[in-house]
C-alpha cells in the first residue's frame, strides 16, 4: 500500500486533490485534522477521500503551542480535552491512527508527570475505542523516549519521520530503538540542514539503509509520503503526483 499526505502545495479544490491522488496510483491518504490552515470543512475529507477510492491511513493532529501539554495551566487542560475529542473523532469517522507531536521548538518545557498523566488518559481512551496514537520524532527526542518508556500500550507507538531524523537528529538510530513500536511513516527528503519535505531521492537520506531498517522492524503498514511541491512548483499537480508515486514505488520495492 502506498499513501501520501492529502495536501501537497497546489491551489485546487479538496475534491480535486483526492481525485488527482487516486489517478496517480496512490491507495490512500493521510489527513490534517484541524482548521489550522483555514480548512473549516476538514471533517468532510474522509468522505471525499472515500468517494475518490482512497482509504484514510491516519490523521495528523494540531501542534501549535503543544508545549502547554506539559504545563499546569488552562491551555494544558485544553490540549487534553482536544486530544480526548480527537479519539471520539477517530472512532466516529473510522480513522485508525492519529499522529501526535509531543513538543515544539528548541526549548520546550521539561517533560514531566503532568504531561505524562494527560497522555496516559488519552491513550486509555484510545484503547477503549480501538484507536492508535503514533508519537512522532522531533528535534527533542527525550520526549519520545520518556513517553514510550512510560506508556505500555499496544495503542501507543511511533511515527517515523525521515526528514526530521535527517536534519534534526541524524546520529540517532531511531528505527533500531523504536522500530518495534512503529505505527506510521512520514517519508520525505532534505539536504540534512532544513526540513524541506522534498521527494525521496532528492536529498541526502540513505534510502537503502532506511528502508532496510524499516523492514527489519517488522512494519507492515503503508509506504507513506509526506512531501510537498516546494522546489517542484514548475510541475503541474498531475506530474508532481506521478513523480511522487514513482518515488514511493521505488521505496516500496526496497521493503
Amino acid at each position: 500500500m502506498i499513501t501520501t499526505f492529502a495536501w501537497f502545495g497546489y491551489e485546487v479544490s479538496k475534491k480535486t486533490y483526492f481525485d488527482l491522488i487516486k489517478q496517480a496510483g496512490f491507495d490512500g491518504v493521510t489527513l490534517w485534522w484541524s482548521n489550522d490552515f483555514g480548512d473549516n470543512n476538514f471533517r468532510n475529507n474522509p468522505e471525499l477521500a472515500q468517494n475518490a477510492g482512497l482509504f484514510v491511513e491516519n490523521i495528523h493532529t494540531s501542534f501549535e503551542d503543544i508545549n502547554n501539554l506539559w504545563l499546569d495551566n488552562l491551555d494544558g487542560k485544553a490540549w487534553l480535552d482536544y486530544f480526548l475529542r480527537l479519539v471520539d473523532d477517530c472512532a466516529e469517522y473510522e480513522l485508525p491512527t492519529m499522529v501526535f507531536h509531543l513538543s515544539s521548538g528548541d526549548y520546550p518545557p521539561p517533560f514531566n508527570e503532568i504531561g505524562l498523566n494527560r497522555i496516559k488518559r488519552i491513550v486509555e481512551k484510545a484503547e477503549k475505542h480501538g484507536v492508535n496514537i503514533a508519537f512522532e520524532n522531533l528535534r527533542r527526542l527525550g520526549y519520545l523516549e520518556y513517553v514510550l518508556s512510560h506508556v505500555d500500550s499496544l495503542r501507543a507507538g511511533f511515527c517515523y519521520d525521515s526528514g526530521h531524523h535527517n536534519c534534526r537528529t541524524p546520529n540517532e538510530d531511531l528505527l533500531s530503538q523504536y522500530g518495534s513500536r512503529l505505527m506510521a511513516l512520514h517519508l520525505h527528503d532534505n539536504d540534512g540542514i532544513d526540513d524541506q519535505h522534498r521527494l525521496p531521492f532528492d536529498g541526502t537520506i540513505d534510502w537503502s539503509a532506511t528502508m532496510k531498517k524499516i523492514t527489519q522492524s517488522g512494519y507492515k503498514g503503508a509506504t507513506a509520503l509526506e512531501a510537498s511541491n516546494v522546489g517542484y512548483e514548475g510541475l503541474p499537480p498531475e506530474d508532481f503526483l506521478q513523480l511522487a508515486f514513482e518515488r514511493a514505488k521505488r521505496l516500496e520495492g526496497m521493503l
